[in-house]
């Protein structure tokens, strides 16, 4: 795919490998013969495939930074392909690799330059990358990383609370420079930004220039202590499984094992419950909700599936996956060993008939009209699992929140329980959660935008 805003003259092809499910974009970049690669995800297979279909040679792989939101496939692509493995030489890492500095320049086969742009801010040691055509001379395109994003920029807390102010304001200045360095038809290209908890803010962007990011950009549009202060009061809470990350990354993860599991029996499903491991079901909230193997937990994978589950789940536990087909099973293992959590200990395929050697446990679901019938009948506890700045915004009058990655630590009231979030996903998940510990519940599985259309009363601000 050639980029957008690229002329017929300008032979160079920037070909996007999207993650939406992190959101996330790695890219390859090549010339019809030699390739580069920017932020490869850990399943490398994606981009072997581009290159075996495109017949090119892959020579270099450029990461922007140690990520934090997933294991790297830099590392391992690398040493299949024969290609350098390029990052910061001041990041510590237990592998080889090529170390890069601020206003180096690579030459990749007759076409193309990468100038080396140190562009501190999502982390210290962070780098962006300047694509040039060596022919005109021009600078293209910047891949950006977690610094200058689509209308935001990469969050600078990561790191933890007492680099924070410095790292936001070192971002400020990085943007900038990558403002003054590149013309305004330059094409930028982030890894971070699709949904990713690395950006600060989300933007419905799909592409952008430096002369778009200019007028409309807070980091260029505003002084530092402004940016700063609006950056830092709008930052969220990021997943908990980010803190595995950089060390993940810092050691040299390997290429993962994605072959199948092997099969898990309803003894042995029925055992791994009753010991406290996660049994995983894959089908969507409404075949759950009708019934499971008791004990499992629904991350369906029709939704944010892998950030979820990540976000809640016990770090080394062992971890079994039912799908109704192998391939819901195999899509499954992909995005796990994106945020490292390997190999499956077991699976199975078909439904709980197969799965369980007790009776389906369920739950009742409903929209938000039933739920304003209940509560003119009987008290009930809402239970609200959005964030606490989703909450904030508007939310059920008496309502209960407790944000899905938080659930497992509140101290919730006792009774009936009616969950819900913005969509019904994050609901399931969180009834499935409570179910397995006891509790009575019935999932909403209704757009929180109907909620006030159904008799409920919306209300804003705090609880």
């Amino acid at each position: 795919m050639t980029p957008t805003g690229v002329t017929p003259q300008r032979t160079l092809s920037i070909v996007p490998i999207d993650t939406p499910s992190l959101g996330d974009r790695s890219y390859l970049v090549h010339d019809g013969s030699v390739a580069f690669v920017v932020d490869p995800q850990r399943d490398i297979d994606r981009v072997l495939e581009v290159l075996d279909r495109e017949g090119l040679s892959l020579t270099h792989v450029f990461e922007t930074h140690v990520h934090n939101d997933y294991v790297t496939g830099g590392l391992a692509l690398a040493r299949e392909t024969g290609a350098a493995y390029l990052l910061n030489g001041r990041d510590e890492v237990a592998f080889d690799r090529e170390p890069l500095h601020d206003g180096q320049s690579l030459g990749i086969g007759d076409r193309i330059r990468v100038e080396v742009v140190a562009t501190p801010g999502h982390t210290f040691n962070h780098l962006s990358y300047v694509l040039h055509d060596r022919h005109s001379g021009q600078g293209l395109a910047v891949f950006s990383g977690g610094s200058l994003l689509y209308g935001s920029t990469g969050r600078p807390d990561l790191l933890g609370e007492e680099h924070t102010d410095r790292l936001a304001r070192l971002q400020h200045g990085s943007a900038r420079r990558l403002r003054e360095l590149l013309p305004d038809d330059a094409l930028l290209y982030p890894t971070h930004g699709f949904g990713s908890f690395c950006s600060a803010t989300q933007s419905d962007a799909a592409e952008s220039t430096i002369g778009m990011e200019r007028s409309t950009n807070p980091v260029l549009l505003h002084d530092e202590d402004t940016y700063v202060r609006q950056l830092l009061e709008g930052l969220g809470d990021w997943p908990a499984y980010y803190v595995h990350m950089a060390s993940l990354n810092s050691a040299g993860p390997e290429r993962p094992d994605l072959t199948f599991p092997r099969e898990a029996t309803p003894e042995e499903i029925r055992r791994r419950v009753d010991a406290g491991e996660w049994v995983v079901d894959l089908r969507n909230r409404t075949a759950f909700a009708a019934g499971h193997v008791p004990g499992s937990f629904n991350f369906g994978l029709d939704g944010s599936f892998a950030t979820n589950l990540g976000w809640l789940f016990d770090w080394g536990t062992p971890i079994i996956l039912l799908g109704e087909l192998p391939e819901h099973v195999s899509q499954a293992q992909r995005e796990l060993v994106r945020i490292g959590i390997d190999r499956p200990v077991a699976a199975a395929t078909g439904g709980p008939g197969q799965w369980s050697d007790r009776e389906p446990a369920a739950f009742g679901q409903a929209d938000f009209r039933r739920l304003a019938e209940v509560l003119r009948e009987r008290p009930v506890v809402v239970l609200d699992v959005r964030r606490t700045d989703e909450f904030e915004a508007g939310h059920i009058e008496g309502a209960v929140n407790a944000p899905l990655h938080e659930l497992r630590s509140s101290d919730l009231p006792g009774g009936e329980l009616w969950i819900h979030c913005q969509s019904g996903y994050r609901a399931s998940v969180a009834a499935s959660l409570l179910a397995a510990a006891g509790r009575d519940v019935v999932a909403v599985d209704d757009h929180f935008g109907e909620a006030a259309g159904a008799g409920l009363t919306v209300t804003s601000g705090g609880a």
